[in-house]
C-alpha cells in the first residue's frame, strides 16, 4: 500500500511538479526533509535518487538537467545541509540550467533561537538564484491557496530563466504522519512566457556596412538548427566564425582552435584581425587570449545573443538581444546578402600556417598530457558524450580535433568541484555513454562523486594525474613564489592514485605511465564491460607544462 506524506503543502508540491513534467529528484537523506523523500518514492512519476553528499548530489542534478535539457529538482533537510548546495547553484546560475531547490526548515519561529540544525534559510541563495520562495505551514491561515500560487510562480520562473530557482519548506512537527489516498488538486494552465522577436532594420543596416564580421561561440549545448544558420554565413566566406570545444559546433570553415591561432598576438596583430562588428553566443569563453585580443580590438559594434545574459565581456557592447541565438539568425538571414569579404581569407590564411605548425609539433613531443590528449582525441568513439573538468583539462581540450562529439565542462564559476558528479549525472539520463577527462586534483577533490550507485557501466573516466594542479606551472605568475611555496601550497603536489578509490566505488582500473601502454590498453578500454571503468595516465615528473610552454613557442 503506497504511504503518502499528510503535509498539505508537500500534496501540492509533488502534484505541481508532475503538472510540469519535472520527474527527476534528487534527494540527500535528513528527517526534517523526510517527508518529501518518502511522498516523492511512493509517486510511480517521479524517478528518485539517493546521494548522501548535498554538494555531489547538487551537481548531480545539474547533470540530469543538462542532459535532460529540463529542470531537476533537489531536496535537503535544514541546516549546513543546505549550504552545501551553493556550489552547484552558482554554476547552474551562470551555465543557465534549471535546477528547483527544495530545502526543508524548521518552523520559522525556529530561526535564530539556537534550535538544531537551524540557520536562515530564506533567500539564501539570493545572489545566484532567479527566484527565492517560502511556503506556509500548513496551519497558517489560507496556506493551501497561497502555497499552491507560490509553487505555480517558482516552477515556470525555473522553465523561463532556465536557471536555478529556491523554494525553502518550513515545516511544522510530526513529520511522519502518512495518509494513504491524496486528495484531487487542480488542474494547471501553464502561464509561461514566450517572447517574440522583429530583427530591428539598424542591425540589417550595420551588417551590410561592416567589412569584418566575426561571430564568437562560447559555452553551449549542441544546436543543430544554430549550426545549420552559421554554416550558411560562412558558406560565401561572409563572416569568421571562432569557437571552441564545449560551443559544439562542427564545420570546416569554423575556426575551432582559437588559442592555435592567437595565442602568440602582438598589439600589432590585434590591430590586423580585429573586427569591426563582433557577434557573441552562448556563455563563458574559455580562452583568456581572446578575451586580450577583443578587450584590447574594441570592435566599433558588439551584439551578444543570449535570453538571460548580457555581458559586456569585450567592454565594447552595444546591442543587448535578448533572444534565442536560432530565433535572431532566422530573423537575420532572411534580410541579408552573403558575400565573399576578405576578412574570412585573412583568417584562412593564418589558420592554414598554424595547422602545419601544430602537425609539425605533434611529430615530436614525448609522453606528457599533450601526448595523451593527442592520443584521446583519436582514440574516443564517436558516439560518447565527453565531459571535461576544470582547469589544465578543458584547456587542453582546445588545441585537439574531437569531431563531433558533443562536450561538456562546468565554465560557469568555471571551478574543480563537481566536475564528476556533473558527469555522473548527466550520464545516468543519456542514452549515449559519457567520458569524463579529468585532472588528478578536480577527480580527488569530487571523489563523492563516484558515491553513486546509479552509474551505468559504460561510464568512463580518463584521469590524467600529474601529481599537482599542473596549470599553476602553465599559466604565468605562480612560478615567481618560492618553489616549496608553490608545490605545496599552490600547485599542492602529491603522489596519490585513484586504484583503490576505484576497487571501493566498484569500477575497474588501469594505470599507464608510458606511451606504448596508452597506446595498447585505449582501444579496449572503450569496450563494453560489466563494470565502468577508469583510465589513469601517469605523467608524474613528465614536464607536461614545459611541453604545453614549448607548444606556444613553437607556434609562433
Amino acid at each position: 500500500m503506497k504511504k503518502y506524506s499528510s503535509k498539505r503543502s508537500i500534496q501540492i508540491l509533488a502534484h505541481l511538479l508532475q503538472q510540469y513534467g519535472i520527474a527527476d529528484i534528487v534527494i540527500s537523506p535528513g528527517s526534517r526533509n523526510a517527508p518529501l523523500a518518502i511522498h516523492f518514492s511512493e509517486v510511480d512519476s517521479f524517478n528518485c535518487y539517493s546521494i548522501v553528499d548535498e554538494r555531489s548530489a547538487a551537481f548531480v542534478a545539474m547533470g540530469m538537467a543538462k542532459s535532460e535539457k529540463k529542470p531537476a529538482a533537489i531536496t535537503c533537510t535544514s541546516g549546513s545541509a543546505v549550504v552545501n548546495y551553493y556550489p552547484a547553484i552558482t554554476e547552474a546560475f551562470y551555465q543557465n540550467v534549471p535546477l528547483l531547490v527544495l530545502t526543508a526548515d524548521r518552523p520559522t519561529d525556529f530561526v535564530d533561537i539556537f534550535d538544531g540544525q537551524t540557520i536562515r534559510q530564506k533567500e539564501v541563495f539570493h545572489q545566484h538564484s532567479y527566484g527565492d520562495f517560502q511556503l506556509l505551514e500548513d496551519s497558517k491561515e489560507n496556506a493551501e491557496d497561497i502555497n499552491f500560487d507560490i509553487i505555480k510562480k517558482a516552477i515556470e520562473l525555473c522553465f523561463e530563466k532556465q536557471g536555478p530557482v529556491h523554494i525553502n519548506i518550513p515545516l511544522e512537527e510530526p513529520l511522519y504522519e502518512l495518509v494513504s489516498e491524496l486528495p484531487t488538486f487542480p488542474t494547471v494552465e501553464r502561464t509561461i512566457k514566450h517572447k517574440e522577436y522583429e530583427i530591428p532594420s539598424n542591425l540589417i543596416a550595420e551588417w551590410h556596412t561592416s567589412q569584418r564580421i566575426m561571430l564568437l561561440v562560447g559555452t553551449r549545448d549542441y544546436s543543430p538548427e544554430l549550426e545549420n544558420q552559421l554554416t550558411q554565413l560562412v558558406k560565401n566566406h561572409s563572416v569568421v566564425v571562432l569557437s571552441e570545444a564545449n560551443s559544439n559546433l562542427h564545420h570546416e570553415k569554423f575556426f575551432k582552435h582559437i588559442d592555435r591561432y592567437i595565442f602568440n598576438f602582438t598589439e600589432a596583430d590585434y590591430k590586423t584581425y580585429a573586427p569591426d562588428l563582433l557577434i557573441t553566443v552562448g556563455q563563458n569563453v574559455v580562452s583568456k587570449k581572446v578575451k586580450q585580443f577583443l578587450r584590447s580590438a574594441r570592435p566599433k559594434q558588439h551584439w551578444h545573443l543570449d535570453e538571460v545574459w548580457q555581458p559586456d565581456t569585450y567592454f565594447s557592447l552595444t546591442e543587448k538581444i535578448e533572444v534565442k541565438p536560432e530565433v535572431f539568425f532566422s530573423k537575420l538571414l532572411k534580410f541579408i546578402n552573403l558575400e565573399p569579404r576578405p576578412y574570412f581569407n585573412l583568417w584562412d590564411v593564418l589558420r592554414d600556417k598554424k595547422d602545419a605548425k601544430h602537425e609539425q609539433f605533434l611529430n615530436t613531443i614525448d609522453f606528457s598530457d599533450f601526448y595523451f590528449f593527442n592520443k584521446a582525441s583519436q582514440t574516443i568513439p564517436e558516439n560518447y558524450n565527453i565531459h571535461f573538468s576544470n582547469s589544465s583539462g578543458i584547456r587542453y581540450a582546445q588545441l585537439f580535433d574531437f569531431g563531433k562529439r558533443k562536450m561538456y565542462c562546468n565554465r560557469g564559476t568555471s571551478g574543480i568541484d563537481g566536475s564528476t558528479s556533473t558527469a555522473m549525472g548527466f550520464a545516468i539520463k543519456n542514452e549515449n555513454p559519457t567520458l569524463l577527462i579529468t585532472g588528478d586534483l578536480s577527480f580527488f577533490y569530487d571523489i563523492n562523486g563516484l558515491w553513486n550507485q546509479y552509474i551505468p557501466p559504460f561510464v568512463r573516466i580518463m584521469i590524467f594525474n600529474n601529481g599537482e594542479g599542473n596549470i599553476f606551472k602553465i599559466i604565468p605568475g605562480p612560478g615567481n613564489a618560492n618553489p616549496n611555496t608553490l608545490d605545496e601550497f599552490i600547485a599542492t603536489k602529491h603522489r596519490k592514485n585513484a586504484e583503490s578509490l576505484a576497487k571501493h566505488f566498484g569500477f575497474s582500473y588501469i594505470r599507464v605511465e608510458d606511451e606504448l601502454t596508452l597506446d595498447r590498453v585505449l582501444e579496449n578500454f572503450f569496450k563494453p564491460d560489466a563494470q565502468p571503468k577508469i583510465l589513469e595516465v601517469n605523467t608524474h615528473g613528465k614536464n607536461s607544462a614545459d611541453v604545453l610552454k614549448s607548444y606556444f613557442e613553437f607556434m609562433k
